[in-house]
């Protein structure tokens, strides 16, 4: 006899379809056959709703277990023999056709977004708990679930961890740089902000961070994490510069310059806290404005930079130009 794998939120009329996925193989024609966790299938349980819902057509039926079975089923029960006074699918409106097939799979996609979510910000509290090393069973402790539900949302560790790294990059790390550069300040405030923006919120969250950049699960988060960041910066200084008349065309490269060099920076400081944040802030800061000041001297020409005269100021002793 041919088997098939049908789940138990698949048949029509199941009153299980808002319960988690079960499945089971299935001998086609074997009015009695048992299928594994113990349910009991014959070819009406496939083809006929137990209460309200109507008859799979040929098609639909085909679609789901093969054409092959659907031959079968017609050999081992004529369809005269099949049960009466059911709709056909192909008599209703094809608005209504499929509806709640879809609906169903609608919700139960909305249901698991809105639950790695919430599994995402329990992790999130949890890390800020427990800290960054902790495990799978310490974070499923401390939300108040088991390991297994975990792992139902989310394939491995890896996959949680992607998943707290752009939750945390999209509700917090961003809309704070964000909110920084887009501030109605002189272009030297704009860039001590978003410093100030970028390294406050890791100094603040010092387990968050390490639990998901202190590994390379979240790399491709991360790579856009960047990209975001740098078409940001990228879009100021072609504001800004385009003001003053100066060229452009290397805004983007400048740009994840600026932002590969600040991330790598502030990554180091967390774990080499040899500097207060005010003085990496500063340094920082004197790092990229003095670049961008330097850029915006040349007119954003690489011309008019390679016929400039590149020779470092002489000091004096207390550090001020000779």
């Amino acid at each position: 006899m041919l088997s098939i794998l049908l789940c138990r939120e698949d048949m029509p009329g199941s009153r299980a379809r808002h319960r988690p996925r079960e499945c089971g193989s299935y001998r086609i024609g074997d009015p009695n056959a048992t299928a594994r966790g113990g349910l009991h299938l014959s070819w009406k349980d496939i083809t006929r709703p137990l209460t309200r819902e109507p008859t799979l057509s040929t098609e639909d039926l085909a679609a789901r277990i093969g054409p092959e079975a659907v031959a079968e089923r017609d050999q081992l029960e004529p369809r005269e023999h099949r049960v009466a006074n059911t709709v056909d699918v192909d008599e209703r409106p094809a608005a209504v056709r499929g509806g709640r097939t879809d609906g169903r799979k609608r919700r139960w996609r909305q249901h698991k977004i809105d639950r790695r979510e919430e599994l995402v910000d329990g992790t999130l509290a949890a890390i800020r708990k427990r800290g960054s090393n902790a495990g799978m069973d310490e974070i499923a402790a401390e939300i108040g679930v088991s390991k297994t539900v975990l792992y139902r949302y989310f394939s491995d560790k890896n996959d949680l961890i992607r998943a707290t790294m752009q939750r945390f990059i999209e509700l917090t790390l961003m809309p704070r740089v964000y909110e920084a550069i887009s501030l109605d300040a002189a272009e030297y405030q704009l860039v001590r902000s978003a410093m100030a923006a970028y390294v406050g919120t890791v100094d603040e969250d010092p387990e968050v961070y390490r639990f998901i950049m202190g590994n390379g699960s979240g790399q491709s988060s991360l790579a856009e994490f960047e990209k975001l960041f740098a078409e940001v910066v990228s879009t100021v200084i072609v504001d800004k510069g385009r003001e003053r008349g100066a060229k452009t065309e290397g805004a983007m490269l400048w740009s994840y310059v600026l932002v590969g060099g600040i991330q790598l920076a502030t990554h180091w400081w967390t774990t080499d806290k040899t500097m207060s944040r005010e003085e990496v802030i500063d340094y920082l800061t004197m790092m990229a404005w003095s670049a961008i000041e330097g850029m915006m001297r040349a007119g954003g020409s690489r011309e008019i930079f390679n016929a400039q005269t590149h020779v470092l100021p002489d000091l004096n002793a207390d550090g001020t130009l000779a």
